[in-house]
């Protein structure tokens, strides 16, 4: 009998989206819940070492951090989202840490205290995605027909931009037709589109605002 999987979560964490996204494209069941992390229960403590979402309990045991569960996930778990070759696995491996990297600009972006510092967080922001536009195939997904874990990071990467760009238009994605691309077909995939809540965006604006940021001042300034 298969253990029981649960997947601790918080509803606005990108990384949470990762595993979501995996355990949806390989179609295992399981348990998602959803804690607050401003007010971590004792349990989760024990679990987490990090004190970070995402963990996936498996049974008693209990992965912590993002990669891990999905390279879990791709040794436990039918339908492979990694290449089978050896070199294009590590290569998907980097752009994944290099998808975290991004998600840090993205917090700096939406934190930014004062206007040179958002301004340095956007042009950081705009030269990940033209590094990004050079590689990506988008054809529709990253490295061609194949969904693969890299297309699991990047939608979470993307979907802050479906509340930035009701704010403003930073230009961070413009001049790059693949990633639009690319950013289209992730948001009408499945996987992608079910990894949150429909209540994310408003969750995520108010996560913002309560940051009293550079960037919702931002908006206020330009609508005084």
């Amino acid at each position: 009998m298969a253990a029981h999987i649960k997947l601790i979560s918080h509803k606005l964490c990108p990384y949470v989206q990762r595993a979501v996204i995996a355990l949806a494209e390989k179609g295992v069941s399981f348990e998602r819940i959803d804690i607050d992390l401003a007010n971590k229960p004792d349990w989760f403590l024990a679990i987490s070492p990090l004190g970070k979402t995402p963990v996936l309990q498996v049974g008693d045991a209990a992965i912590f951090e993002s990669a891990v569960i999905l390279e879990y996930l791709e040794e436990t778990q039918p339908g492979p989202l990694h290449p089978a070759d050896p070199l294009r696995r590590a290569e998907h491996r980097g752009w994944i840490e290099f998808g975290s990297a991004v998600l840090g600009d993205i917090a700096g972006f939406y934190s930014a205290p004062d206007e040179a510092t958002f301004k340095a967080k956007a042009s950081q922001l705009e030269q990940r995605f033209a590094r990004l536009e050079a590689r990506v195939a988008a054809a529709p997904w990253f490295d061609g027909e194949d969904f693969s874990l890299v297309d699991a990071v990047f939608g979470p990467v993307f979907r802050y931009f479906d509340v930035f760009d009701k704010i403003a238009d930073f230009g961070i994605l413009s001049g790059k037709p693949k990633l639009v691309q690319w950013r289209k077909a992730l948001a009408v995939r499945p996987s992608v589109r079910s990894a949150v809540s429909a209540d994310y965006p408003a969750l995520l604006r108010a996560f913002i605002e309560r940051r009293n940021s550079w960037l919702l001042g931002l908006q206020a300034r330009d609508a005084a």
